[in-house]
């Protein structure tokens, strides 16, 4: 970090960082992440400027086309589609094999100090819909969704890390790329409900979901979830009943419109209790940080309940572990 950088994250004390590796323009997320001992020592200096050792550090590691972390340091993972067509080929081996890659991914993420996943993608693919998801889902049937993110929320916190679901409530009708433009949704509520929503509802007891900038026709014509009181509150909160710490996506996104601190605002009044900044630009993260207060109240709690989830890795035998992953998915 530069000095400036430091000073900021020691006088704002921020919730929690998220790490990436460089990508082209648009998307602009800067490099953090080169090597294990260089992101070890990353991880050690963030959490020291807010002076908590287990500061939340994130990072998205899906597998896939969406791994921050990936070769030659760290083993490339399936996409979670992959695991879909093996469960619904053979329930036993792809909850299996589901359960081990997410207990070796967090392990490797734990090894270098990161200590929060945002993982399992729980949207539900249509035809025809924009491919930013694509095989990142698991399925396009809510149940084998449903199925294979519990396990997937499971095997990250046996080995220590919190899971993130995302994108709440549903990223899988979006006609385009959040990061690109605001993808609206014509669907009804009756449409979302049973299809999109479900899968959320199925795992309503993770620590940690994101938001979709997605604006959902038949419910706020007017604003993509993120910003939206009445998805939040009518959706989320209700009809979804997640009762975890509600994390927006990133600030920075073109779905989006506005400065930087007004975005935050809007976030923070539909009851998101956390906002995400991504890109790395300090000065969009001053903004946001003259805008906004701590944490406190509902959002404190729940920010509370989700660190409280943290807990020593269970045991595994991880070289077997691959060894097993290997041949359920066919890649020994």
């Amino acid at each position: 970090m530069t000095q400036e950088e430091r000073a900021f994250f020691n006088d704002v004390q921020p919730f929690g960082f998220i790490l990436f590796t460089h990508k082209p323009a648009p998307y602009g997320h800067q490099h953090n992440c080169e090597s294990p001992d260089q992101v070890r020592a990353l991880c050690a200096e963030l959490r020291s400027t807010v002076g908590n050792s287990q500061a939340p550090i994130f990072i998205d590691q899906e597998g896939g086309k969406v791994q921050r972390l990936g070769p030659p340091h760290w083993r490339p993972r399936p996409p979670a589609r992959r695991f879909g067509e093996l469960f619904e080929r053979n329930p036993e081996e792809g909850r299996e094999a589901t359960y081990l890659c997410a207990r070796l991914m967090a392990h490797e993420l734990r090894e270098v100090g990161i200590n929060a996943n945002c993982t399992p993608v729980l949207d539900v693919p249509i035809p025809g819909a924009h491919d930013i998801i694509g095989d990142r889902a698991y399925s396009i049937k809510p149940a084998t969704v449903i199925a294979l993110g519990r396990i997937t929320v499971a095997g990250h916190l046996d080995s220590g890390v919190l899971p993130v679901i995302k994108h709440i409530p549903g990223h899988g009708r979006a006609m385009a790329d959040s990061h690109l433009a605001l993808p609206r949704v014509s669907a009804s509520y009756a449409e979302l409900s049973t299809h999109d929503f479900v899968t959320f509802r199925g795992v309503n007891d993770a620590p940690i979901a994101m938001t979709a900038h997605i604006v959902y026709e038949a419910i706020d014509p007017e604003r993509p979830a993120t910003t939206s009181s009445r998805v939040v509150q009518t959706v989320i909160r209700k009809e979804i009943g997640f009762r975890g710490l509600l994390l927006s996506d990133d600030l920075s996104m073109a779905a989006l419109k506005g400065p930087m601190g007004k975005r935050a605002r809007a976030a923070l009044i539909a009851g998101c209790d956390v906002v995400l900044h991504c890109n790395g630009d300090l000065n969009e993260m001053k903004q946001i940080a003259a805008e906004i207060k701590p944490l406190s109240g509902e959002s404190q709690r729940r920010a509370e309940t989700a660190i409280a989830q943290y807990r020593q890795p269970a045991e595994l035998d991880f070289e077997n572990a691959e060894a097993h992953l290997a041949a359920l998915m066919g890649t020994a």
